[in-house]
Parts: C-alpha cells; sequence; structure tokens
C-alpha cells in the first residue's frame, strides 16, 4: 500500500472520456475478448458454448476496503438489496418472478475488494438477462419494508459467524493485525451500522462506487463476442460515468504496518475443539505483484503430504490439519498458518510451530521436487477451475478488481517461472523474523488443563 495519497486530477468529461479509452487492450486467455465503452465501462465477452446457457456478472470495485467504522457491513447489505426492488420490476416479489420467468440463478457475494453479482440464463435470453442486470444495478429503490426485511437477514449472518470458534479466533487476529482499519478488512460489518442503515446510506454508496467507470461487465457463455459487445452498448451505454475515479476521491488509507509481535489466548465455551492462528502482513500487489505470485507456491509446497511442516506436525500426531495461504490483494493481503493442535499436546504443537517457523528460511526447507510438484499441481487446479462455465466470471472479476486482467492472463504460467530466489524474497521480506498476531482459542478447561496462559506468549 502506498503511505501517500495521489493527489486527484481535475478533468472536464471528455478529458476524461478520452483517458478512459486510451486504455491498452489487455491481454486475455484464448476465447476472451475485452471492450471499454465510452463511458468506462469494461467488458469481457468469454465465448464457451460447452452448454446452451450464459452468465451475466457485474463487478464494482466495492467492498470492506472502501468502509471506515461508520459504513461498516453497507457493501454486504447494498449487494442483498440489489435483488429486491428496481425502476422495471418495482417490487421485489415482481423481481423474483422475472427471475423465474428467465429461468435464472442468481446471487451475489461481497468481499474485502469486490462486490459481485450474476445472472446464468438460457442462451436465448442473453437481452433479457442484461435487461434485468441494468435495471439492478442503475435504477434500485431502496424501499424501507424491504429494508427491514434483509438487515435481520445480513445481521443474522453476521450473528451465525459470532457462534463459530474459527470466526471468533479470526476476528480477534484481525483486530490485532489491521488495528483501526479492521472494517477495511472485514466484510461482515458492524451489528449497529447494519441495523440502523437508511435508503439514504444505501444510495451514498451507490453515488460513491456505482458507476461504469468503477465497473466490469463479463458475458460468458454460448454467444459471439461481437453480439455480446454490441447488446452491452446498447443497454449500458447511456449509463453516466462519475467523471471522477473513486478510489481517487475516497482514498483507502494506509495500513500501518505491524510494529511488534503479539499472542493471545481466548477462552470462550463453544471452543469445543482448540484453534491456533498465525497471521503477518503480507505483500500488496500494488507494490509487490512478483511476491503474490511466490506466496501462492510457496503455500501449495508446505500443504503437501511431503512438507516438513505436514511431517512435523500432522505425521507425529501433534495436530489433525494444518494450513498455510495468502489472500491475494491490491492492498497489503493477509498471511495466514492455521492449526488444529491436538488437545493432548497443546504446548508440543506450539513449540514445533515456531521450530516450523524459525528454519522456513533455510534453503533446504523443501526440495526441487517439491517445488516442481507444487507447480503442476497449480497448473491442474487451473485446468479444472476451467471446467465450469459460469464459475469463470467471478474468477475473472476477483483479479479484474484486485490485480489486473494482465495478471489474470499470465498467473498460471507465471506459477511456473517461480524460482527459490523469488520465495526466499517473499519469505523473508514478509514472513521469517516479522511481526506477527498469534492467537489460539479454546475451552476455559482445556486452557487450565494445558496451562496455555504459560507458554502462549510472545517471546
Amino acid at each position: 500500500m502506498t503511505s501517500k495519497i495521489t493527489k486527484l486530477l481535475t478533468l472536464t468529461a471528455a478529458s476524461l472520456i478520452g483517458s478512459l479509452c486510451a486504455v491498452a487492450q489487455p491481454r486475455l486467455p484464448q476465447g476472451y475478448f475485452w471492450k471499454k465503452l465510452p463511458n468506462g465501462l469494461e467488458v469481457v465477452v468469454i465465448e464457451n458454448s460447452k452448454v446452451p446457457l450464459t452468465t451475466i456478472e457485474m463487478a464494482v470495485k466495492n467492498g470492506a476496503y472502501t468502509e471506515g467504522p461508520e459504513y461498516s457491513g453497507l457493501s454486504h447489505l447494498f449487494e442483498h438489496m440489489f435483488f429486491k426492488a428496481n425502476k422495471d420490476y418495482p417490487t421485489q416479489e415482481k423481481f423474483l418472478k422475472r427471475t423465474q420467468e428467465l429461468g435464472a440463478i442468481w446471487n451475489g457475494t461481497t468481499s474485502v475488494e469486490r462486490v459481485n453479482y450474476y445472472f446464468t440464463v438460457g442462451k436465448d435470453s442473453l437481452n433479457a438477462g442484461l435487461n434485468l442486470m441494468n435495471a439492478s444495478i442503475r435504477f434500485p429503490i431502496y424501499r424501507e419494508e424491504d429494508m427491514q426485511k434483509e438487515r435481520p437477514v445480513v445481521d443474522g449472518e453476521f450473528q451465525r459467524n459470532e457462534s463459530s470458534p474459527g470466526f471468533q479466533l479470526y476476528y480477534d487476529v484481525n483486530k490485532h493485525l489491521w488495528g483501526d482499519l479492521i472494517t477495511r478488512k472485514m466484510p461482515i460489518g458492524i451489528h449497529e451500522v447494519i441495523n440502523s442503515a437508511t435508503p439514504e446510506k444505501m444510495m451514498i454508496i451507490k453515488n460513491k462506487y456505482y458507476f461504469p467507470n468503477n465497473s466490469l461487465l463479463i458475458i460468458c457463455g454460448d454467444v459471439k463476442h461481437e453480439d455480446g459487445f454490441k447488446k452491452a452498448e446498447q443497454i449500458f451505454g447511456d449509463w453516466q460515468s462519475s467523471g471522477f475515479n473513486p478510489h481517487e476521491k475516497y482514498p483507502i488509507p494506509a495500513f500501518k504496518p505491524l510494529d511488534k509481535s503479539v499472542a493471545f489466548v481466548k477462552e470462550m465455551s463453544i471452543a469445543r475443539t482448540p484453534m491456533m492462528m498465525i497471521d503477518w502482513q503480507g505483500p500488496a500487489y500494488m507494490t509487490d505483484s512478483a511476491s503474490t505470485i511466490a506466496a501462492d507456491v510457496f503455500s501449495t509446497i508446505v500443504g503437501l503430504n511431503s512438507s516438513k511442516l505436514q511431517q512435523a506436525l500432522v505425521d507425529k500426531g501433534l495436530a489433525s490439519s494444518v494450513s498455510f495461504s495468502y489472500n491475494t490483494s491490491h492492498y497489503i493481503g493477509p498471511i495466514q498458518l492455521f492449526v488444529m493442535p491436538n488437545p493432548n499436546k497443546i504446548k508440543e504443537c506450539y513449540e514445533e510451530v515456531k521450530n516450523q517457523m524459525s528454519i522456513w528460511g533455510k534453503a533446504d526447507y523443501y526440495t526441487d521436487e517439491q517445488l516442481a510438484d507444487a507447480k503442476a499441481i497449480l497448473l491442474r487446479d487451473h485446468s479444472r477451475s476451467m471446467e465450469k462455465p459460469s464459475s469463470l466470471p467471478s474468477q475473472l472479476s476477483y483479479q479484474w478488481c484486485s490485480t489486473s486482467l494482465d495478471y489474470y492472463t499470465d498467473l498460471t504460467d507465471n506459477y511456473q517461472k517461480v524460482t527459490r530466489a523469488d520465495i526466499a524474497k517473499y519469505m523473508n521480506t514478509y514472513v521469517v523474523g516479522k511481526p506477527s498476531v498469534a492467537g489460539i482459542i479454546l475451552t476455559p478447561e482445556a486452557s487450565k488443563a494445558a496451562n496455555v496462559q504459560s507458554f502462549f506468549v510472545v517471546k
């Protein structure tokens, strides 16, 4: 994450449109086609005729990272309200009836750096599906009665999460990891903000981020790209650009670097199975895209059954499972080690976790064969991910929001190019010897029996 805010340039509408249209053609996989409309809306058509269906997805660069405490969770509530009333279908009943007429499968998701919506319809309903997407994203109607119904639904998701010990641990780790900016990493929100949301607050979000120049439309399925582009321009071409870059006008504040390690014990009666989590602040695509790729390769290496991490913890009976991961992000992304320790060997497990962390930087921590195996697994995973056409838009839009279309296209090839030096740079820059947040959750009885407070500390 850059530490200084880019100064917002003052542009006339004409010069803004000209600058938007001057963007270079991105690299795309075979069968993928890209066009930017004059209003700034990027359109990708993915020609895939495996089944006579079409998926229409709209992604917006919005989500938790755009939310200070006063708006925390409202991007998620906005996503839920998307499937309610709009100009063409002024009640939810009429909206739902229309989706049934189209035989549509539909949903939306809200994450840290993306909100996306999709409809999957028969190929003959492409025009109708695009019109439904257009009405929903451009002309929503926020009726108070609909919000009264939906606020408890969204807050209910939060409450269900809170009943999970895994979420309790995750939330507390993130509080230490991100400090005052935790709301910008937690899409689930804040109870009070969700339950007091108004139609006026929904419009604030819409008027900040829901513009064509901050959105990506993907049409995937049994469709020709010329026809897809033509229909997109006919339906979305008069959607007016904001005239500004939302992420320059409403800049994301810099995440404060973690300056020291933290360790804590959380005791809860619901934590019948102990869980251990250690997080670091990882790379950001905007400042170190190479390390985001090396991170995935290293995570795959230590996920191998033959890895030192798995053998030392799982094979020796110190833990039932262990995983190491990085979440690719435009801004700083989290690196996470998650362990399910043997309840009878919690101290021994934690000591071995620390031992493993101490040798991660050594050249012999993994073999050349394990590096090759990890690359092969990532290649196979990519092949499997391409088998379901309706999932392709979501894969693409995630990277468009957090990285770039070029990054998406080159990712699989770049995995194969990762070297030991790349992995060493990633680990030594973000993990080995760097400040971390370590947490463990378990019942008070288990904590007392193992005397966890005596050893689960920063040394």
